[in-house]
């Protein structure tokens, strides 16, 4: 995570980038309501993120730098941890517009000042790939509009679109306390309570678009090292496309998203990446005999819709989780394929 070369820019508006052959331009649309988040009351256990000082305790002495640690500098409560994940995606999108040519623009549903955004024409116009990241508390009570719906799906109706989707994990969903108790000794992660739910806005905009996936649990997958990420089991001959060439792992975190598949229709959606769980650690999934969880999920383009619709968590473009080449041949892929 080192500062960016050129000056930040905030509180303008943006502007446009034209359509330029073999360069596609890549947006990132961030379902949250900064302020909803920022001002759960960090008294409450469950369903909110961190503190910035509770980040700092759990990892200490990661955090322990001025510029996170300072006051003065850093934002201490909750809106301190959520700068921490635009921290993470600045080499993602310095990655992206190096390799696009295009800046990368990255839009809040509602932002720090409280200015709404939703996903619609003023988004799309000028974006080829959008990755959706849901990143958003249902306890929030964010939610796609028919407007939204209606505009994503004439805009994916275009040739050459690409929705990459990302809603994060569910964990707690059970109402049994002793089942959460086990997923949170399962994933391990101090810094998440034992309900954190997150995705209802990605949820109702897939649910609209009829994208067949649910995202599900909190897994922590299995390790080849300490702090790395075991390899997928890939799926080649479906990957046609080649979205994983030179890929062979993502990068370690303790809780990801299985995205369950809720169709029959085998063509409609393709897993291309399944993740080995740590087995070690008991949850209700495992206990239920599944030894992988569906990380990399492909719905190719069909029938009218001419955009291929890709899954993958949000945390695969974060660098708060490392990055090596595999994983920026990936990013390499999404962006550019």
């Amino acid at each position: 995570m080192t500062d960016q070369p050129n000056a930040r820019v905030y509180n303008t508006r943006h502007q446009p980038r034209p359509d330029t052959p073999g360069r596609r331009r890549v947006s990132i649309y961030v379902t949250w309501s900064y302020p909803a988040e920022a001002g759960h009351d960090p008294r409450e256990l469950d369903n909110r993120f961190s503190t910035m000082t509770e980040v700092r305790r759990v990892t200490w002495p990661a955090y322990e730098d001025p510029k996170f640690a300072d006051p003065m500098r850093f934002q201490q409560g909750i809106a301190g941890s959520l700068e921490l994940f635009f921290w993470a995606w600045a080499p993602f999108q310095a990655f992206a517009a190096e390799t696009t040519g295009h800046p990368v623009a990255v839009y809040q549903r509602v932002d720090q000042a409280g200015f709404v955004t939703p996903l619609d024409e003023r988004v799309l116009a000028d974006t080829d790939t959008l990755f959706v990241f849901g990143l958003d508390h249902m306890v929030t009570g964010q939610e796609a509009t028919a407007e939204e719906v209606d505009a994503v799906r004439a805009w994916v109706d275009r040739e050459g679109t690409r929705l990459v989707l990302g809603p994060h994990h569910d964990v707690g969903a059970d109402d049994d306390l002793t089942v959460r108790d086990m997923e949170f000794h399962h994933h391990g992660d101090a810094l998440v309570p034992r309900q954190q739910r997150f995705g209802r806005y990605t949820r109702s905009l897939m649910e609209g678009l009829g994208v067949p996936v649910q995202n599900l649990y909190g897994l922590r997958p299995a390790v080849a090292a300490p702090g790395r990420i075991a390899p997928l089991s890939i799926n080649r001959d479906l990957d046609t496309l080649g979205w994983l060439t030179g890929v062979t792992s993502f990068n370690f975190h303790m809780h990801l998203p299985h995205y369950a598949i809720t169709t029959d229709a085998e063509q409609a959606v393709r897993v291309l990446g399944r993740q080995p769980i740590d087995l070690s650690r008991p949850h209700p999934f495992t206990e239920a005999g599944n030894t992988e969880f569906n990380m990399f999920l492909w719905l190719p383009a069909t029938g009218r819709r001419a955009g291929d619709i890709l899954m993958a968590d949000s945390t695969i473009f974060s660098t708060l989780f490392g990055a090596d080449e595999s994983l920026r041949n990936f990013w390499r892929n999404v962006v550019t394929r």
